[in-house]
């Protein structure tokens, strides 16, 4: 064993008090550093060294090259993408995820599966599904919503008598997916399944909305030859918009289609009891995509997938060898996903749940809830500001009331960003920020202050 290396496994108990020592000081200043720190020009990458200088060593070169330039993404005023924290009980299940080095895949070392297929259980219960949905641990939503609509591929190839996992995807001929308001990983996730970007068409949403016109998709349906996709938003990015589930589902009386529905932040709603209303009918869907690293506060990479269809994802991913787990009616999950290699990513998950169960986990989302109106009710008091959308769950869309082009909503963006950070977007038609709230530290407090870091960062670039 390299000597260097062998010293560190003398040591390692210390080496981890070094490195607990390190995470719990990151951790600690989280709320006084900035949110976004200034990290000037990229730096040259350097050599790989030669030779070895052990963990002690590379923990002093992180903290003075790296550290410094890292955001605080788990912290609270993080209002970023839709981007969650990790929960104290998450970040042990994480630490220890990587400790017991779990490839949870297969039943020939089975009890990785486990702790997965309880967690999926869990999860199942909190967002209102049934037993009739098996799901999997993914990386994210554009792998949740790939897989989804991997599936919803296959099934179109069974009800057209092909099988686009033998045979290919140019067997189903044209396939049209249609949605109002899609996740920009739809178009990505038909790229990479061969069904092309072209395939999805846009159906006009409600006045005013993100949401579907429920008529305006009976009419697309109708116009379509053969089975379709529609893929439908519980929680739209931009304003959280959801489409009205149950009128989409009816539509199968007189259509023939396959109901995904991209959940990933929006299913969350289900925990409250004043918003569940807005996931009513999430259980008719024929897959599911639902986000973890985002509102259940679990470390980066964490998402979940959920189908009514086993049969036909184990169609698509399963993966024949000697040294893999069976098939079976109850497949391994290496065979139900794009992945070989499956960390135990379900153990962060198992871990929070756990720890603080279904009334904790909604006292985050509530708290999230308010925070977003408490902001959003700021933005709308300052003659500066103008809100694009209402505040329907934990997103706040908003730009400048006055001339709010792409390059002064950047510079405000930017401004701010050592208090806050939000990110741009574009909403119909107007340049704009969105502040999504789902981190578990967010508090009252931190909404005053990101409201006053924009107030006073629109007076600076006027």
């Amino acid at each position: 064993m390299d000597r260097t290396l062998a010293t560190d496994l003398a040591r390692l108990p210390e080496l981890l008090e070094a490195t607990h020592r390190t995470a719990a000081d990151a951790l600690e200043a989280l709320d006084a550093r900035p949110v976004v720190p200034p990290t000037g020009p990229p730096r040259a990458p350097e050599p790989l060294p030669e030779h070895a200088s052990g963990t002690e060593s590379a923990l002093t070169a992180f903290a003075e090259r790296w550290a410094p330039r890292l955001s605080a993404s788990a912290g609270p005023r993080y209002l970023g993408f839709v981007t969650g924290g990790a929960t104290p009980a998450a970040l042990a299940g994480d630490w220890l995820t990587a400790v017991h080095d779990q490839n949870s895949n297969s039943a020939l070392d089975g009890a990785g599966q486990d702790p997965e297929r309880e967690t999926i259980g869990w999860l199942r219960d909190l967002f209102g599904l049934t037993d009739a949905h098996t799901g999997t641990f993914v990386s994210g939503a554009i792998m949740s919503n790939t897989t989804g609509l991997a599936i919803a591929r296959e099934w179109l190839g069974e009800r057209l008598g092909v099988s686009p996992s033998e045979d290919g995807a140019a067997a189903l001929g044209p396939v049209r997916v249609l949605s109002g308001a899609p996740h920009s990983s739809i178009a990505k996730a038909l790229s990479v399944l061969g069904l092309g970007r072209s395939s999805l068409v846009a159906v006009p949403t409600l006045p005013g909305r993100e949401a579907v016109d429920p008529a305006a998709l009976d009419r697309a349906l109708a116009d379509t030859p053969g089975p379709a996709v529609v893929v439908a938003n519980a929680g739209t990015v931009n304003t959280v918009d959801f489409d009205d589930l149950r009128a989409i589902a009816a539509l199968r009386e007189r259509h023939a289609f396959w109901l995904h529905t991209d959940a990933a932040f929006g299913a969350f709603a289900a925990l409250s009891p004043e918003h569940a209303h807005l996931a009513d009918g999430l259980d008719a869907s024929d897959s599911v995509c639902v986000d973890l690293h985002k509102w259940l506060n679990v470390p980066y990479d964490s998402a979940v997938q959920f189908t009514r269809r086993q049969d036909l994802q184990a169609r698509v991913f399963q993966n024949a060898a000697a040294y893999l787990g069976p098939l079976g009616e109850r497949p391994d999950l290496v065979h139900l996903t794009p992945e070989n290699s499956h960390r135990l990513r379900a153990l962060a998950a198992w871990f929070t749940l756990r720890a603080y169960g279904r009334a904790g986990h909604r006292e985050i989302v509530e708290r999230d809830i308010a925070c977003a109106r408490a902001f959003g009710a700021a933005l709308e008091q300052d003659p500066a500001f103008r809100l694009l959308a209402p505040v329907r769950l934990n997103v706040v869309c908003f730009t400048l009331a006055e001339d709010p082009t792409a390059a002064r909503v950047a510079a405000l963006r930017e401004a701010a960003q050592g208090e806050v950070f939000v990110t741009p977007t574009v909403y119909a038609g107007t340049p704009a920020l969105r502040a999504a709230f789902s981190n578990w530290r967010t508090t009252q407090a931190d909404v005053r202050r990101a409201a006053q870091a924009l107030r006073t960062a629109v007076k600076g670039t006027a």
